[in-house]
């Protein structure tokens, strides 16, 4: 049976049997009620084509990505994707995720977006200027940030508190006796890696700690940069006594760098992580400034864009979460 036949069964109108089954809320209860009644008794089951056009959706959310090498194997990444599955499941929606090349990044976005491909995008690896973000910002898609960036619009995002995140960092070493830190850190383009350095400055100064702009590295995004770059701080004179490394992809380089130069962790060198490494078999427990509940962060994601397309304004979609510090075997007092 199509809506047609459905709509002359009951006596109603295409419109009002279209308007009850897809639940809007000028149709009243009991209309509704009977409706529903009605085709769940003779099996009636919407045309999702049909039901995509006549409200202008495709019940599709999308994310651009360029994925690197490491992503696949990454549990953090994994995880968010994860949470963002259950939420569009439980919502009979779909969600594709499109892998591009970095250079072909911006085109993919305006060509989703031209085709009304999707209904909504997360914007991931968000940038200090982003031109994605205010792409659509200027057309007026909807989108919600996985991070935030610079940009004089109100716009939706998720994120985790990184000046927070810095701060239990810097204060637990310092609480250890550790005077010379370093800081590892992605690309600072990224506005995580940018404000986590911002962050670290500032809350060394506050320790009254000296910054030694040898000890500040960037660019570490994976394992081998990671381990070059511990490598390079191996090499210095004095050497720190602790590190920080603003992500786990990199930490990884990092441990394995200190084991393979016969460092006892903890004892001769320091370490702190952003992010969880425990899936990665490097065999110890590394002390880590967590992102809690990444599967939930995931599906909260999902949720805000949802509640976008709603019609709620993106400045009350704006979320931050606080990290937590979670002690493990690569801090311990500086051997100073």
């Amino acid at each position: 049976m199509n809506l047609k036949s459905l709509a002359i069964a009951l006596g109603m109108s295409k419109t009002t049997v279209s308007r009850a089954l897809n639940g809007y809320p000028e149709v009243n209860s009991r209309t509704r009620e009977i409706v529903l009644a009605a085709a769940k008794k003779v099996g009636y089951r919407p045309n999702p084509l049909a039901r995509s056009l006549a409200v202008g959706r495709t019940n599709v959310l999308g994310m651009i990505y360029p994925l690197l090498p490491s992503d696949l194997g990454d549990s953090v990444f994994l995880s968010v994707v994860n949470g963002m599955s259950d939420a569009v499941e439980a919502s009979k929606m779909s969600l594709i995720i499109a892998p591009v090349s970095p250079q072909n990044e911006q085109p993919s976005y305006e060509n989703m977006v031209r085709g009304r491909q999707v209904d909504g995008l997360v914007v991931g690896r968000t940038k200090v200027v982003d031109e994605r973000i205010a792409y659509l910002t200027k057309v007026g898609f909807p989108f919600v940030a996985n991070g935030r960036t610079r940009i004089d619009a109100p716009y939706a995002y998720f994120d985790y508190d990184n000046d927070t995140g810095i701060d239990l960092a810097v204060s637990f070493l310092a609480a250890h006796g550790h005077q010379r830190i370093a800081l590892l850190s992605a690309p600072l383009a990224l506005h995580f890696a940018y404000e986590r350095k911002e962050s670290f400055i500032r809350c060394m100064a506050q320790a009254g700690l000296p910054v030694d702009p040898a000890y500040l590295l960037d660019n570490t995004f994976d394992r081998r940069s990671g381990y070059q770059a511990m490598q390079q701080l191996l090499a210095c004179s004095p050497r720190p006594t602790a590190v920080i490394v603003d992500n786990h992809l990199s930490g990884v380089g990092v441990v394995r760098a200190l084991m393979d130069a016969g460092i006892e962790i903890g004892k001769e060198i320091s370490v702190i992580v952003w992010g969880n490494v425990e899936d990665t078999l490097i065999g110890i427990n590394v002390t880590t400034i967590d992102q809690p509940d990444l599967r939930r962060a995931g599906a909260k994601m999902v949720e805000m864009l949802q509640s976008l397309l709603a019609g709620t304004p993106p400045e009350r979609l704006q979320e931050i979460w606080q990290p937590v510090l979670l002690p493990g075997a690569t801090v311990g007092r500086c051997p100073d």
